[in-house]
């Protein structure tokens, strides 16, 4: 981590890549080797514009670039949709805390994802695949409101559902004429008998919609709640604790997560607004 919290080291995005019809990645080139944890965030910001957090969907491994999956949704985002390669840009953290991938050896692993929620969930997906012999097997539940709102579709399509050790399964809320998968909501695919619930940890991340039904979905399997982890990064602002937006109940997001285990957070309410 730079040293001034405040101060962004410089980066220059070297290409970009349209993932759907709102949602791009942006491949990031910092001027020096950039290390993270999966899961943790940075602050990344547009010269003259703003900044905004996002957590990195590349490796962690990967310290010479970073890859950051942005949902065109604000002000910010919308801008930064706008740019070409080449484009100077800021990079503040990595802040926060991500997976305890350590914790997981020997488990099953239940991931559950929608929408731009995969872009944490793919630094996630990338860390397990390097180490898949660490556990028992990894299992995918993704979900997208059309085929055409997939990201990392060559990937999704292709070499990740070739992995040994891991199953992936898609839906779409809404087919059109050539999908022959599931439809329905993520939680549509998900089934008891996936993992062995008594040996697994469940991890969930997308719209806060999808992560409450996906979260009473996975109760109902008898996952215990500190063995589901929660990508809570909805409010999160400065990135340090400093502002107040992303408190919850004791916590600020920022700071305390954004991954949290649903019994930190189960008590308070409002989570999932």
């Amino acid at each position: 981590m730079n040293g001034n919290l405040y101060q962004p080291i410089s980066g220059r995005i070297i290409d970009i890549i349209d993932e759907s019809p709102t949602i791009k990645s942006f491949v990031v080139e910092a001027e020096s080797p950039f290390k993270f944890a999966t899961g943790q965030f940075i602050e990344l910001t547009l010269p003259g514009v703003g900044e905004a957090p996002f957590t990195p969907s590349s490796s962690p491994k990967q310290t010479e670039q970073m890859e950051i999956t942005i949902m065109k949704a604000g002000r910010v985002t919308g801008l930064l949709h706008e740019c070409s390669p080449g484009q100077m840009v800021g990079i503040r953290g990595p802040f926060g805390n991500g997976y305890p991938v350590n914790g997981f050896a020997g488990k099953e692993i239940y991931i559950v994802g929608g929408g731009v929620g995969l872009a944490p969930i793919r630094s996630l997906f990338l860390t397990l695949v390097d180490r898949i012999k660490d556990f028992k097997k990894v299992v995918c539940r993704f979900g997208a409101r059309t085929p055409d709102d997939f990201i990392y579709k060559k990937a999704l399509f292709g070499p990740w559902q070739k992995i040994n050790g891991v199953d992936i399964k898609l839906t779409v809320d809404k087919g059109d004429g050539q999908w022959t998968g599931n439809v329905g909501v993520v939680t549509t695919i998900l089934n008891a008998n996936d993992v062995d619930v008594k040996n697994a940890v469940a991890i969930v991340c997308g719209p806060p919609i999808m992560m409450k039904y996906a979260t009473i979905k996975l109760l109902e399997f008898k996952f215990a709640p500190d063995t589901i982890y929660l990508s809570m990064e909805k409010n999160m602002s400065c990135g340090i604790g400093k502002c107040g937006h992303c408190m919850l109940g004791k916590y600020y997001v920022c700071k305390d997560g954004p991954v949290f285990t649903y019994e930190q957070i189960r008590k308070y309410p409002k989570i999932w607004d």
